[in-house]
């Protein structure tokens, strides 16, 4: 049987929770709710488990690529992942001595350090407006990250107020805004790409929250990378999940509920494009409406890549790191997010490249090397862009084409084909404007909880959003436990 793939030799007569779908956050939900007793089923449509944490050979055989999410910011930071068991069922973490690099035309790069202190020295002039930035935060990331992975709305109050509204009244300026407190190019693209994970223009209001968040993360614990790939990660949370009783079936495509066997509670890990189409005939049609008028984001072009060494960057310190930030200063980042936000492609693409296998040599055959690497485009674009990724690439890293022994692409199409969660291409789980992210899907105070009684929702549509950190599952078990078993 190959990994995460569990199929009951009898699907029982009654579960107290069906999970649809096996990403992250349904694994996450299927957890919590086994630790409480009940008896959970998770159901997944392909023939292994994982949603967008799936590690494949695309290129050639020894070459592991993570088709989706690679890099994990979130996970150790995740009030909920950091409590889970996971090393105990062989999930280990690989780190880079710097989070993120970012090459600059110069041949210097901006690193993210996980001393504060370390990075801030190397931003020259920037050094004090650095520390000034991120010293009220690094030290209080654990409090401040139990604060916004969570939603909103929800009770009880935050315990740590002040902390969440000096975060939330920078956050809620643009990434370009905030920018303009530092002078050198170097600590104005650092945090230009960090908010750029944002899929939303740097001049937008909030955009700022996306770049001081990660770049906590950063601080925190590192931007690091599951040894192996990334469904290293799901498969420790499905067999802790197992080790709790719960159930895992493959290969069950659900398109309405009738495909379902019989539950008290049914728990969705989809966008709301999806839920509206599977349980049409289980919800009012008003909510519908509104779940129909949930807004995605741009799209995403990926390129797998099988090298025969490491990218030959021009900057050192871009070997340093396992996730580099390519595009040069935040200014032609911006330009770039603006054109594609809007329905329009730029040849010089913001692109974000992973290089697992300088840290991880499962990744790749001995003297080889992965690399991974993709653009935003725009919502459903057929777009080709592999020039414009692969000449972004070369820009900082001369010679890094003749070093391709194979290449896969990946596009918006074909991305939504492989889950369908990502809608357009879009693979944040819905557009991050400053109001559907604060209250994905929509304002509601139990966003996990619909109309009917036993329907809920816990995919990255839904508070916090978006990243391996399982928190949108935790707080839909937690509206499932409350609302429909009294716990």
């Amino acid at each position: 049987m190959a990994p995460g793939v569990n199929r009951p030799a009898a699907v029982k007569s009654h579960y107290d929770c069906v999970i649809v779908g096996s990403g992250p956050n349904g694994l996450a939900a299927a957890i919590v709710l086994a630790q409480a007793g009940l008896g959970v089923l998770v159901v997944e449509a392909k023939e292994t488990i994982g949603g967008g944490a799936r590690t494949e050979e695309l290129t050639l055989p020894g070459f592991r690529h993570d088709i989706c999410s690679a890099i994990h910011p979130m996970a150790l930071v995740s009030p909920f992942i950091r409590e889970l068991p996971l090393a105990s069922y062989g999930l280990e973490w690989a780190y880079s001595p710097a989070a993120i690099a970012h090459p600059l035309d110069d041949g210097t790069a901006a690193t993210l350090e996980l001393s504060l202190d370390a990075t801030a020295a190397r931003l020259g002039e920037d050094e004090q407006a650095y520390r000034k930035l991120m010293a009220p935060f690094a030290p209080k990331a654990g409090q401040l990250f139990d604060e916004i992975l969570r939603p909103v709305l929800a009770l009880p109050p935050p315990r740590h107020p002040f902390l969440l509204a000096h975060f939330g009244l920078l956050g809620l300026q643009s990434a370009l805004g905030l920018a303009k407190r530092f002078k050198t190019p170097h600590a104005r693209a650092l945090l230009g790409g960090a908010a750029a994970h944002s899929f939303i223009p740097l001049s937008r209001i909030g955009s700022a929250s996306f770049g001081l968040a990660l770049i906590m993360a950063g601080h925190a614990t590192g931007w690091p990378a599951a040894k192996g790939g990334s469904s290293a990660i799901i498969d420790a949370m499905a067999a802790h999940l197992r080790s709790l009783g719960g159930e895992i079936q493959t290969g069950l495509r659900v398109r309405s509920l009738r495909d379902l066997p019989p539950a008290t509670a049914v728990v969705f890990d989809v966008t709301p494009i999806q839920l509206a189409y599977i349980a049409a005939d289980h919800l009012p049609s008003r909510y519908l409406k509104r779940l129909g008028r949930f807004r995605y984001g741009p799209g995403v072009f990926k390129v797998d890549l099988a090298l025969d060494g490491p990218i030959p960057w021009k900057a050192a310190e871009c070997a340093r790191s396992a996730t580099v930030h390519v595009g040069g200063t935040i200014e032609e980042i911006a330009a770039h997010e603006h054109a594609v936000f809007h329905g329009r492609m730029t040849d010089k693409p913001f692109v974000l490249v992973a290089q697992q296998s300088m840290f991880d040599p499962t990744r790749a055959p001995e003297g080889k090397h992965t690399g991974w690497a993709y653009c935003h485009v725009p919502h459903g674009s057929a777009i080709d862009a592999t020039e414009a990724v692969e000449s972004q690439i070369e820009r900082f890293a001369p010679g890094f084409r003749d070093r391709i022994l194979a290449r896969r692409t990946t596009n918006t199409a074909q991305y939504e084909e492989y889950n369908a969660n990502n809608v357009g291409g879009d693979i944040a789980g819905g557009a991050n404007t400053m109001s559907q992210f604060l209250t994905r899907p929509f304002a509601k105070v139990d966003p996990y909880a619909t109309p009917n009684d036993r329907i809920f929702m816990c995919s990255s549509s839904t508070p916090p959003g978006g990243g391996v950190h399982g928190m949108c599952g935790y707080w839909a078990a937690k509206s499932v436990l409350r609302r429909v078993f009294g716990q």
